[in-house]
């Protein structure tokens, strides 16, 4: 037996060649990147529960002498392949939308044509942010970059108003007409307010200690999720102020680190040495414990 085996393994072996190689490492590449694209999703219970269920059935298929199951298998496996698709769209459309981005600076200014947001603006925020936190009034304001948030804008009501903290504290104000909902700011005017946002699917803040975050946290991971804008978040719980960049999100902010980081975000490429710095900073910031919650 153990003879037997070696056999097996020399022939094998013996065919494997440069080419074999190339194979595997195509075959592993796709199944990590879709992996990586399912991460932290809630796809990935799912897909944990069509592993254990193929491989009960593979066994069951191949090991026990049962002719109809096979049967049955073998006509079931056509309408699985056609199912997956289907039940992971959302995921596969996300993987495709980070791919559309691969080869952009993931920390950059807007392209041309877009200008990034100005320090005006930035300082209008965050003293915006300071306010209404200390007022305890619920607050989600999209700062775009470089993907366009036209269909959501369009969810809203379009303002093309210049930024100003007076602007959002008035637009933020409990029972006004534009309160429900996110404002959509692109380089120093406001496009639109009241808009609907796109809910986070990663199970993130399921998984947070603290419960008080709703549905403004989940826009604002959301939307950091299906594009690359910076989304900051008051909450009228306890006046907290978040930001979200990537699916990941930091707590806690106080006026001066969240300027700080704004202007990290949208004040890149005057020059290598600075970009290098602000980078650097960022990166440290999201990559830190402390006040963040991230996908573990």
């Amino acid at each position: 037996m153990v003879q037997t085996i070696l056999d097996e393994l020399l022939f094998l072996f013996q065919r494997f060649t440069w080419l074999s190689v190339l194979d595997l490492f195509l075959v592993s590449a796709i199944f990590f990147t879709v992996l990586l694209a399912l991460r932290d999703t809630q796809a990935v219970t799912l897909l944990r529960g069509l592993l254990v269920l193929f491989i009960i059935l593979a066994f069951l298929a191949t090991v026990v002498d049962l002719p109809a199951f096979s049967w049955l298998v073998d006509k079931a496996l056509p309408a699985l392949l056609i199912a997956i698709p289907v039940v992971f769209a959302p995921e596969i459309r996300r993987g495709l939308e980070r791919l559309g981005r691969a080869g952009t600076p993931t920390f950059g200014v807007f392209s041309k044509g877009r200008p990034a947001a100005t320090a005006a603006a930035v300082k209008a925020v965050v003293e915006a942010c300071a306010r209404l936190s200390a007022r305890r009034h619920g607050a989600l304001i999209i700062l775009q970059r470089r993907d366009s948030l036209g269909e959501y804008v369009r969810t809203g009501v379009v303002l093309n108003a210049q930024v100003t903290p007076e602007l959002l504290i008035q637009i933020f104000h409990p029972n006004t007409p534009l309160h429900d909902g996110a404002v959509i700011i692109q380089e120093d005017r406001i496009l639109a307010a009241s808009c609907v946002m796109p809910l986070s699917a990663s199970g993130v803040l399921d998984r947070s200690a603290e419960r008080q975050m709703g549905l403004r946290h989940r826009a604002a991971l959301g939307i950091s999720e299906v594009s690359d804008s910076i989304a900051v978040v008051v909450s009228e719980q306890n006046g907290s102020v978040s930001i979200t960049h990537g699916g990941r999100m930091i707590r806690k902010l106080d006026p001066d680190r969240l300027e700080n980081v704004l202007l990290a975000f949208f004040q890149m490429g005057d020059s290598a040495q600075p970009r290098k710095g602000l980078l650097a900073t960022i990166r440290g910031l999201f990559s830190s414990g402390e006040g963040m919650e991230k996908k573990p």
